[in-house]
C-alpha cells in the first residue's frame, strides 16, 4: 500500500475525490493526511468530514527541512498537489523525486506558468477563442508546470462557453481521470 499526502489550498473536491476513491482500494493507497496553507480552505471541512487528519501549514513553513522530516517520518510514498497554491520548494522536491504530482486546468504546456490557475487559466482560454481545453497531470519539477506530463485528457471549448462552464467541464474531467490515474501510476500499469 502507497502512503499518499495531499497538499491543497481551495475548495478540496479533487482532495474528497482522491480520498473516496482509495477508501475502498486501501491495499492500493490510502490518504494519511491532507496539508493545506489556507486555514479558511474548504479542503479542511472536507478532509476532516471524511475523517482524515489536515494540517495547516504557513506558507513559510513549507520552506523548512522540518516539513521533510514530517513527511519522511510518516512514511509518505507521493505527494498529490490537488489545487495548491504555492511553489513547492526546490529542497521537497529533491526529497521526493517523481514523488510529486499535480493536476493542472490546461493542455500544458499552454496556459501554465506563475499565475496561472483556476479561473485565470480559464479566462484565458475563452479569450484566446481555444477550440480545446483539457487537463494535464504531471511530475512536478523546479519550474511552474513544467515537469514530465504523464497524462492528458481534452474537452472541446464551444462559442458559448465562459470561464464558469468551461471550469465545470474541467472539473468533471479532473473528477473522472484524476484517482484513476493515480491507481493506475501506483500499480506500476503506466
Amino acid at each position: 500500500m502507497k502512503r499518499l499526502v495531499i497538499f491543497a489550498s481551495g475548495n478540496g473536491s479533487n482532495a474528497e475525490n482522491i480520498i473516496n476513491y482509495f477508501k475502498n482500494k486501501k491495499h492500493i493507497a490510502d490518504v494519511i493526511f491532507v496539508i493545506s496553507n489556507n486555514e479558511k480552505a474548504g479542503v479542511i471541512n472536507r478532509a476532516k468530514n471524511l475523517s482524515v487528519p489536515v494540517f495547516v501549514l504557513k506558507n513559510k513553513d513549507f520552506e523548512q527541512n522540518y516539513l521533510i522530516h514530517f513527511l519522511k517520518e510518516n512514511r509518505v510514498d507521493y505527494i498529490i498537489l490537488a489545487g495548491f497554491l504555492r511553489k513547492i520548494s526546490d529542497s521537497l522536491i529533491h526529497e521526493f523525486p517523481q514523488k510529486i504530482i499535480n493536476i493542472h486546468p490546461s493542455l500544458l504546456p499552454k496556459y501554465g506558468g506563475l499565475g496561472m490557475y483556476g479561473h485565470k487559466v480559464h479566462d484565458a482560454v475563452i479569450a484566446n477563442n481555444e477550440k480545446k481545453s483539457g487537463i494535464s497531470i504531471h511530475y512536478v519539477n523546479e519550474e511552474y508546470d513544467k515537469g514530465k506530463i504523464l497524462f492528458q485528457k481534452e474537452c472541446e471549448v464551444s462559442e458559448s462557453d465562459n470561464a464558469d462552464s468551461l471550469a465545470q467541464k474541467i472539473h468533471q474531467l479532473e473528477h473522472r481521470f484524476f484517482p484513476d490515474f493515480l491507481e493506475q501510476l501506483l500499480l506500476n500499469k503506466l
